[in-house]
């Protein structure tokens, strides 16, 4: 239960170690287009391949801007205010998706959206260890990432 000031409000947070079963479903559900994808262009015709190449590089992007907008919903509740890791991490992965969605479809575009997948990977667990973002985050993050960084290596060198 918050408790509230004239000017602020106390939050006492639990939260589990373990990713709930909604949160693995989402996030493996959000990464599965992109392993789609990869598999789509090594299957179909070029046009097709051409076709999902786009469409999987859209996605990718979109949700790497997501979870740089989901990197900023957890600043706001930093106990200190947002730290310079978060703000950068928020920038960077809007950044990469913005860019890559202006580059279009390729390994440009494509090495941008790896660059973003690799690096949740890296940060997200340290950010979780710090309390700037769910603890399950430390455990989950790493392996969910497997899925669109091995996806993504697939079309970097299917593109070239």
């Amino acid at each position: 239960m918050p408790t509230y000031e004239k000017d602020s409000r106390r939050l006492e947070i639990s939260e589990p170690a373990r990713a709930p079963g909604l949160s693995i479903f989402l996030g493996y559900g959000a990464m599965l287009p992109i392993a789609v994808g990869a598999l789509a262009v090594l299957l179909l015709p070029d046009d097709a391949a051409r076709v999902a190449l786009s469409l999987t590089t859209i996605w990718g992007a979109v949700i790497l801007i997501f979870l740089g907008g989901v990197r900023r919903g957890l600043s706001f509740r930093t106990a200190a205010g947002p730290s310079a890791a978060q703000l950068v991490m928020t920038f960077w992965l809007f950044g990469l998706g913005l860019l890559s969605l202006l580059l279009g479809p390729g390994s440009g575009a494509l090495v941008l959206l790896l660059a973003g997948y690799v690096s949740l990977a890296l940060v997200d667990p340290m950010s979780a260890r710090r309390g700037e973002a769910p603890l399950f985050f430390e455990r989950l993050r790493p392996v969910q990432m497997l899925v669109p960084v091995a996806s993504l290596a697939v079309l970097v060198l299917w593109a070239d």
